[in-house]
């Protein structure tokens, strides 16, 4: 079975690759202006295969009629008819999970009783979030094939989850990743430093969710950025504090299910526009003039065409938008092993009946995740295809609404029923996504305080039921209310940080502190502290002092140079095109709002070179791992060791599910 997986995925590896969009292309006056003149050519046949570069292009581009547009324009009564349909069903959910949330496991863990199928497509739900399903697909469509890890590296981390996390975790824990780290070691400090990681890692990830949420309807139904954040807040924190895991399981299976019809439907589409000829596909992509003209001016910044240079070939080369090999390593370091130090995915193994039940979730998951990334590629190049990266970009700089475009078209065009139906289907699978992964990282942030801080460490483990059931929903509550007010001041932020963020310290902290809290049988309570808070504060040091961060001087000092080039062509006589005043205009500010700026840290540019810290974080925290374990040593770890492995390979000692 796994040469069959592998097989699979290397096959994928030669004909696509996804990522999330975190530098903008800029758009230049030229790639406007091409883009615009394809605008008659709606009527033109699709493209098919054997078709001629330049001929795809002019019949698909210009999806809204009039030249590129602005932004989406989906029709408001459907989209939010369909909004309402999905968040009538999981508040049903809710409200039928809510009368079965009883005990402290029914809350954290859904009494142990959720099958192998159902965990399955819940883990699969945590992973396919709205930054996979909307940013990897606008990566694609702006930069190629580069992304490569975005898309490979969850996949791997499945198989290193199935091969070596899944089944000791389910037997060696309870709840939260609290319960595996403090088996053999000083539970309240380890508890304590496990509930901190816990925490920073859920927030950072949750304020990532909650800003693009409020992107999402800021974008598609003009509603204001901070009634979005609200509003999916009240929504999430609802979804925790009444329906507890059982409830969040089944949103998540709902939102999986959905997301995975419009991926596979969509994807169909695409390739039947194709004529279902994968190699006459990539070839109408190479040879597309519209993707050639941006990879010259938007990406490489040419200003004129190298001779023999050929720019659609190098739209499928990797290094358009990772330009440095060691962000990719540092990158797959951080997917690869983040995964199974995220909090969230941890919590999922005790959910479940029995050690098998996890692995069969895992294989589960991994089968779904890989089908789906696999498909967000099939979508992204269909856009770059028949929509044109320069439409895209007029949207969204970043890329992210190149999936909703792409509906829409294939759906029938913007105005038609079917392109509107389409379109908003697409919108609310991406809203019902957000509310999904959200409900999940809330209820592993608000588990790690509940459950660690205040039943094992203020109350010393002697909390009733009732009291552990009210304190974990008063906890989620709050945890959910600083994430609304965190996703509102982080609305300018860079969203891409934060979840790199995220991943980072997972890998960095977490991964080495479960692997070698498991496998290792020196590893003791100064060998877990020194893994969580060397990782942890390594990460988050190297992140904000990264290319990732926002640097106003940087804005500033590349608005100078546009004004300064716009400039001469005027003092040499030149007159000027409406875009490119406008161009002026705009430059001239944002080189006056942010000159003399510096980021959150008082720079002005970044120090380390590299947008992922992974590569750096990781070794250190497993390096203080090791480090704090031969300095500190503790008897009393070792002699648990054999207690733990037991556990580990057999299960005795681990409750049973209380409902099934």
């Amino acid at each position: 079975m796994f040469t069959n997986i592998i097989s699979a995925l290397m096959l994928a590896l030669f004909l696509v690759t996804p990522g999330f969009a975190e530098e903008p292309a800029k758009q230049s006056p030229q790639a406007g202006t091409v883009a615009q003149s394809t605008a008659p050519a709606l009527q033109a046949p699709a493209a098919v295969p054997g078709q001629s570069a330049a001929a795809a292009p002019a019949a698909t581009a210009p999806v809204l009629a009039g030249g590129m547009p602005t932004k989406v324009r989906p029709n408001r009564a459907i989209t939010i008819s369909m909004f309402m349909t999905i968040i009538g069903i999981t508040l049903c959910v809710v409200i039928w999970a809510a009368r079965q949330t009883k005990s402290a496991s029914d809350f954290y863990t859904a009494g142990g009783g959720i099958t192998g199928l159902q965990n399955g497509w819940a883990i699969a739900g945590d992973y396919m979030s709205a930054a996979s399903f909307l940013g990897m697909s606008g990566l694609i469509s702006l930069y190629g094939i580069d992304g490569f890890m975005y898309a490979v590296g969850p996949m791997f981390s499945f198989i290193a989850i199935l091969l070596v996390i899944a089944e000791p975790c389910r037997n060696a824990g309870k709840f939260t990743l609290g319960d595996i780290l403090s088996f053999r070691t000083a539970p309240k400090p380890v508890r304590a430093v496990a509930a901190l990681s816990t925490v920073t890692v859920s927030l950072f990830y949750l304020i990532a969710q909650m800003v693009g949420a409020g992107k999402l309807m800021q974008v598609l139904l003009d509603i204001p950025y901070r009634v979005s954040v609200i509003g999916v807040g009240i929504l999430m924190v609802g979804y925790v504090v009444f329906g507890g895991m059982k409830a969040t399981t089944w949103v998540q299976i709902i939102k999986a299910g959905l997301l995975m019809s419009g991926t596979v439907l969509l994807a169909f589409l695409v390739m039947a526009k194709a004529g279902m000829n994968p190699v006459g596909f990539f070839t109408d992509i190479v040879g597309n003039q519209l993707i050639q003209d941006h990879v010259r001016m938007n990406v490489l910044k040419d200003a004129l065409p190298k001779a023999g240079f050929d720019y659609g070939q190098r739209f499928m080369e990797p290094g358009l938008f990772l330009k440095n090999p060691l962000d990719q390593v540092s990158l797959g370091i951080a997917w690869a092993l983040g995964a199974a130090g995220l909090p969230h995915i941890l919590m999922r193994f005790f959910t479940v009946p029995s050690a098998k039940e996890a692995r069969k979730s895992i294989v589960i998951a991994l089968f779904i995740n890989s089908s789906f990334f696999f498909l967000i590629n099939i979508i992204g190049f269909g856009a770059a295809l028949y929509l044109s990266p320069q439409l895209i970009s007029s949207v969204d700089k970043g890329g992210n609404m190149a999936t909703l475009l792409l509906a829409q078209l294939l759906g029938g065009g913007a105005g038609s029923l079917g392109g509107d139906m389409f379109l908003a289907f697409i919108c609310a699978v991406a809203f019902a996504t957000i509310l999904a992964v959200v409900s999940g990282l809330v209820l592993a942030a608000s588990a790690a305080i509940a459950h660690d801080v205040y039943v094992n460490i203020v109350m010393d483990g002697k909390a009733d039921q009732h009291t552990q059931v009210k304190v974990a929903r008063i906890t989620s509550l709050f945890v959910g209310l600083a994430a609304i007010v965190m996703g509102l001041a982080a609305e300018k932020e860079n969203v891409v940080a934060l979840v790199a963020l995220a991943f980072a310290v997972a890998a960095s902290g977490n991964f080495p502190a479960v692997m070698l809290s498991l496998f290792w049988k020196r590893f003791n309570t100064a060998g877990v502290i020194s893994a969580l808070l060397v990782g942890t504060i390594s990460a988050l040091g190297l992140v904000v002092i990264s290319p990732v961060m926002t640097y106003p001087q940087k804005i500033a000092d590349d608005a100078k140079k546009i004004v300064s080039t716009l400039e001469k062509k005027q003092l040499e006589g030149a007159v000027l095109a409406d875009k490119d005043l406008k161009l002026l205009e705009k430059s001239r500010g944002d080189y006056s709002k942010n000159n003399g700026q510096t980021s959150m840290v008082g720079l002005t540019a970044p120090i380390f070179p590299l947008k992922n810290p992974g590569i750096v974080s990781v070794p250190l925290g497993l390096i203080a791992a090791i480090l704090g374990t031969l300095l500190f040593r503790d008897r009393r770890a070792e002699e648990m060791f054999d207690e733990i492995e037991v556990r580990q390979i057999t299960g005795l000692g681990i409750s049973k599910a209380s409902d099934h």
